[in-house]
This record gives C-alpha cells, sequence and structure tokens, in this order.
C-alpha cells in the first residue's frame, strides 16, 4: 500500500485532460481510439508517477515539516530513499515503453513533460511565478498528447482554455502555501517568498476574470459556432461560472485549496458543474441537431 501510496494513483484523475481532444472531436465513440488513449493514459501516469517520487525524494526534508506531506512515504520513512529511486526507475522506463508503442510523438511529448518536471523538482520550483507556469504547462501537454495519440487537431481555444484553468488552480494552490507561511511561520517551499496573500488574491481575481471572458468570446467565435455547427454553446457559460465560484469559495471563505485533485473528488458543487458542463456538451455535439436538448 505505501508504494502504491507513492505513485499518487489519485492524482491520475488529472491526465484524464488526454481525452479532452478526442471528446471534442465527437470521436469519443470510437472504440479503437478510446483504447490506444487509455495506453496512453496509463504512461502517462507512469511517468508522471516517477515524477512524484522523485520530488518526494528531493523534499524529503521539507515535507517532514508539512503538516501533510509528512505523511508521505518516504518523509514518514515508510520507504526508503533507495527504494524509492528502484522504483522511480520502473515507472520510468516502463512508462516510455508504453508510450513509445502508443507512437513515437506521443513518447516525445510526454518526454518533453518529464523533462520540463525533472527540472521543476530539481530547482525551478523554487523560482516564483515561474513555479506556476511550469504546474499550468503540464495540462497543456496531456492535451496535446491526448490528440497525438488521438490523431486528432487540437485547437489553440482549447489550449488557452486548459492553460488558464491550470494556472487559476496553481495560484489557489499556492495561495494555501502562503496562508500555511503565516499560520505556523514554516515556509513549505522557497518559491512562496515570493508570494504574500494580497498578491495571489490579485492574482486569483485576475486570472478568473481572464477565464471567465477568454471562454465567452470562444463560445461565440465564428469559427467555433462553425466547428460545432450550433450556436448555443455559450449555454455552458453558466456551468463555468458557477464552478469558478464554488472553487473561489472555498479558496477565500473556507482557505482549503491546497490540493485541486482532492477538491475534485469530494466537493459536490464542482463535480455537479463539471457533469453538466460535460452533459451539455455532449447533447450540443454528438447528439443530431433536430433532436438537441436544447431545441
Amino acid at each position: 500500500m505505501q508504494y502504491l501510496k507513492l505513485l499518487r494513483p489519485s492524482h491520475w484523475a488529472k491526465n484524464l485532460f488526454l481525452y479532452i481532444p478526442l471528446f471534442f472531436a465527437g470521436e469519443i465513440f470510437d472504440l479503437n481510439k478510446v483504447v490506444e488513449l487509455f495506453i496512453g493514459f496509463m504512461a502517462f501516469s507512469l511517468i508522471a508517477s516517477s515524477i512524484y517520487i522523485i520530488n518526494d525524494y528531493n523534499d524529503v526534508e521539507a515535507d517532514r515539516k508539512h503538516p501533510v506531506k509528512c505523511k508521505r512515504p518516504i518523509a514518514s520513512g515508510a520507504i526508503s530513499k533507495p527504494m524509492a529511486l528502484v522504483f522511480f526507475v520502473v515507472c520510468l522506463v516502463v512508462g516510455g515503453f508504453l508510450a513509445w508503442y502508443v507512437k513515437p510523438k506521443f513518447l516525445f511529448v510526454t518526454g518533453i513533460y518529464f523533462v520540463i518536471n525533472l527540472l521543476y523538482s530539481f530547482g525551478l520550483k523554487n523560482i516564483s511565478i515561474l513555479d506556476i507556469l511550469i504546474l499550468s504547462t503540464g495540462f497543456v501537454l496531456r492535451v496535446k498528447a491526448g490528440g497525438v495519440a488521438a490523431n486528432v487537431a487540437v485547437s489553440e481555444w482549447l489550449m488557452i482554455m486548459v492553460f488558464l484553468l491550470a494556472l487559476f488552480m496553481a495560484v489557489a494552490k499556492r495561495r494555501d502555501d502562503v496562508l500555511i507561511k503565516t499560520s505556523t511561520g514554516q515556509e513549505m517551499r522557497k518559491a512562496a517568498a515570493g508570494y504574500n496573500l494580497d498578491f495571489m488574491n490579485v492574482m486569483l481575481a485576475l486570472v478568473s476574470a481572464v477565464i471567465i471572458v477568454a471562454y465567452l468570446m470562444y463560445t461565440m467565435a465564428p469559427e467555433t459556432m462553425a466547428r460545432f455547427k450550433t450556436y448555443r454553446l455559450y449555454y455552458t457559460c453558466l456551468f463555468v461560472i458557477g464552478g469558478l465560484l464554488r472553487y473561489l469559495q472555498i479558496t477565500y471563505v473556507e482557505n482549503n485549496t491546497g490540493s485541486p485533485t482532492k477538491i475534485l473528488y469530494k466537493d459536490r458543487f464542482i463535480q455537479l458543474t463539471i457533469l453538466l458542463w460535460v452533459l451539455s456538451f455532449y447533447v450540443l455535439i454528438y447528439l443530431p441537431t433536430n433532436k438537441s436538448f436544447f431545441e
């Protein structure tokens, strides 16, 4: 169980972003592509897990001071550092082989993700602003990898929206680190020295506003309406705005944004907004126009 915990399988939900290009291409029921993407999902998950392992390996001392991270397998002493390195190599080799099996270009994209995040673990995470930009870029690479695996073109709008959403969650997470530093006096990460509560609040407000405006522009763009053959995409803004407002409520009122993944698993309001957003796009993309729910 400790080795499974070291992989952080709960974070594999992030890799579902690989399926986004296939969904928006209207080919989510293409069984061959779904199976191909599942292999790609496992490959990306193992490579991401190898990064988590090496990150925990490097941060073991800092994690022991953290109220939550101190329970991680390496920080708690449940897994020794040499065994963690062995597990790192196994995940990397198996993940790399699966990525190559999917497609050499898929291996190339996941390789970029691995290198960037390895550099992040070995020092770039200590540079304020750059750390959240790298985290956000990781989600863009997931979407790009999904497009490559499914042989589906990824629009610029989709890349922009994914980046902005990931940036929003990364800022909220860093804000939580600032709160921990304020309440305990412990600096959880070096990059936190470049942040304070006022700065993080302004960044959150700025990014959330840009997301809403960008999403509205996306849904009403002529090329978007032509691609999906409907002008009704702006209906889905309701769920995007609702989800953002709930996340801001968790951030500002509850001060509990340490892990976006945990919020995704536990918060029913956000789960409902995501479900309704996906369902509305499903109706608009996959149902014939004359049978549309919105007619």
